[in-house]
């Protein structure tokens, strides 16, 4: 089996409906060694709330 090496972005923009998947999103983002970037934003879209959260990979991070 040969190894696929995936390059993560720096940056990423999370979004999606408030709940906990979206919730999960996040968390698995902060675990892989990402940081929250700025706050995050809230919306309505057709009457169902969507949030949004920027990530950053700190420089150096493997």
């Amino acid at each position: 089996m040969t190894e696929v090496s995936v390059e993560r972005l720096r940056y990423r923009l999370l979004s999606g409906p408030d709940d906990r998947t979206f919730c999960e999103r996040v968390s698995a983002a902060l675990a892989e060694g990402y940081e929250l970037y700025g706050s995050p934003s809230i919306t309505s879209v057709d009457g169902r709330v969507v949030v949004a959260q920027a990530v950053l990979l700190p420089e150096g991070t493997p």
